[in-house]
């Protein structure tokens, strides 16, 4: 078939977005159909559209629906479409949803968000990511913990930062944060706080090379976001053997499990603090984490995300 991929995240942008819709065209292309990404819909020829955003994508599947009004679509829905979008601009949002003929989420808890009679379109596909080639080879002069996301209010970016300065003097603690500032405000943020905070490192936007390299020197992955619809980057660590450190959100617990050790308050700096130093100070405690993120790793490998793409295509072209 010819799959027409819409993401609103541009051809050279190094966000979630993109990296999610290069890999499911990928998965599909091995199925044998053509995939074309696109971030908008210009009536070019498609047996199906694959939506990524119920909300940003909105103008692409009213185009698409209006050349084919039968055409199967398929919308996988962005942690913004639930947490944000779902409640300032539900007409639009939820129309897409409802045009869908079926819904692919990220994560186990998502359907809690939705209205009961559009969680019986659910399909959840876990993001995969590749494993590291190598063993891991943490720093053993610092505990460093990395956070990899770009600095934008949904991720809450400097909760990492304020964590630091609340852990005991003691403490090797050192943060490492790969991403792009999204806006002015926060690029100041980060810098300002470098000059007061030896425990924090802002390395910016970096390719996905120098991401791989921080999960094999790292003791923990943290993310802090305050909503998610899945972020890859736990994916990616736990494909890693990396230890994960989350905020207790949704977004986060429906990757991770409810049973999983590392989750701190979202938004609570201080408790944040405490996990990061009892994962340091507690080496029982590092090692449970560890435990659990090996049992999850199967979870997160490309054969199984593949093979959701491919059965959820299949049902929506029957």
């Amino acid at each position: 078939m010819k799959i027409s991929l819409i993401t609103p995240a541009k051809k050279h942008s190094k966000n979630g977005n993109r990296a999610s819709a290069l890999r499911w065209a990928r998965f599909l292309q091995d199925a044998g159909h053509k995939v074309r990404i696109d971030v908008d819909y210009e009536d070019q020829p498609a047996d199906l559209m694959i939506a990524l955003h119920a909300w940003r994508s909105a103008a692409a599947i009213d185009r698409y629906k209006a050349r084919y009004p039968k055409g199967p679509l398929i919308v996988a829905l962005g942690g913004t479409d639930v947490n944000t979008f779902l409640k300032s601009d539900p007409d639009v949002t939820l129309k897409s949803m409802e045009t869908a003929d079926a819904l692919v989420c990220l994560q186990d808890l998502i359907g809690n968000a939705l209205p009961k009679r559009l969680r019986k379109k659910l399909h959840v596909i876990k993001q995969s990511a590749t494993p590291l080639p190598g063993p891991r080879k943490p720093s053993t002069r610092h505990f460093n913990v990395c956070v990899v996301g770009h600095l934008r209010e949904e991720k809450d970016p400097m909760r990492a930062a304020l964590a630091a300065h609340l852990v005991p003097k003691e403490s090797k603690l050192r943060v490492i944060h790969l991403g792009k500032a999204h806006n002015d405000t926060f690029a100041k943020a980060a810098k300002k706080e470098m000059t007061t905070n030896p425990r924090y490192i802002w390395k910016g936007e970096v390719p996905a090379w120098r991401v791989r390299r921080e999960y094999a020197r790292t003791q923990i992955m943290l993310i802090t976001s305050n909503q998610e619809g899945g972020a890859n980057v736990v994916s990616e660590a736990v494909a890693a053997g990396v230890p994960v450190i989350a905020s207790d959100i949704d977004g986060n617990v429906g990757l991770l499990g409810k049973d999983y050790a590392g989750f701190y308050p979202v938004r609570d700096e201080a408790a944040l603090a405490e996990v990061l130093w009892k994962a340091e100070s507690k080496p029982r405690f590092l090692k449970e984490l560890t435990r659990q993120t090996k049992k999850l790793r199967p979870l997160f490998l490309a054969k199984h995300e593949a093979q959701g793409w491919v059965d959820v295509v299949e049902k929506v072209c029957r």
